[in-house]
């Protein structure tokens, strides 16, 4: 990954966590949290692709399970987001554009889902039965509306910010007046096209001196009569 993707990554993520664990933790909903975290790997995956995603995701969720108060074991939610990075990744439209809101929002929804089941899947696998004891449908229905419902709030504007991040206007500037030099390098060459056009300069040269002596001697004639 590039330089500028690690160091957006990784500001926006630490900004998603803490925000999580000390506001939207702490609003006491009914059921599932709204994941914030979540929303952020998937706007990154969405303009960083399949790979990036799931690098993205398995940091976030690293973070997350050994950031405080966590109750759980540490990789459980690094697992769960890196596989969710990784399928949201590959929901990245070829020209990096998308042409309406429906994709991110199924996207969404289906991370959600899917987080929640992929999360409580591996806490049944390692003895940790609370999905059990909370309701596994209310989880998931509460989860999907919160994050749907937060998704337009956060989604757009981080896949903005990673856009930018990419397109470096220096860069471009410099790759631009790079491709103008060799362009006017080749020109000068040996192409036989700045010749040419030297030939025809110098041919309209003599023209235009031609001219000017026949007015000089039409002028002069004037004068003796």
């Amino acid at each position: 990954m590039r330089v500028n993707r690690i160091l957006l990554s990784s500001a926006l993520i630490v900004v998603a966590l803490v925000v999580q664990v000390s506001v939207l933790a702490r609003l006491h909903l009914p059921g599932a949290v709204p994941d914030l975290l979540l929303l952020t790997v998937l706007g990154l995956a969405l303009v960083y692709g399949h790979v990036g995603g799931a690098l993205i995701g398995f940091a976030a969720g690293l973070l997350a399970d050994l950031a405080p108060p966590a109750d759980h074991a540490a990789g459980r939610y690094a697992l769960v987001l890196c596989v969710i990075g990784y399928l949201a990744g590959l929901a990245k439209p070829e020209n990096g554009r998308l042409k309406s809101a429906t994709g991110p929002m199924v996207v969404v929804v289906a991370a959600a889902i899917g987080t929640t089941l992929l999360y409580a899947g591996v806490g049944a696998l390692v003895g940790d039965t609370a999905a059990r004891h909370v309701g596994l449908p209310s989880l998931l229905f509460t989860a999907a509306l919160y994050d749907l419902l937060l998704a337009p709030f956060v989604v757009p504007g981080i896949m903005a910010l990673a856009r930018r991040a990419d397109n470096d206007p220096l860069a471009e500037t410099g790759s631009a007046a790079k491709s103008a030099d060799i362009s006017s390098g080749w020109l000068s060459s040996g192409t036989g096209l700045k010749i040419g056009g030297q030939r025809g300069g110098l041919g309209s040269l003599k023209t235009k001196a031609r001219t000017r002596t026949a007015r000089v001697g039409r002028i002069k004639g004037v004068k003796r009569l």
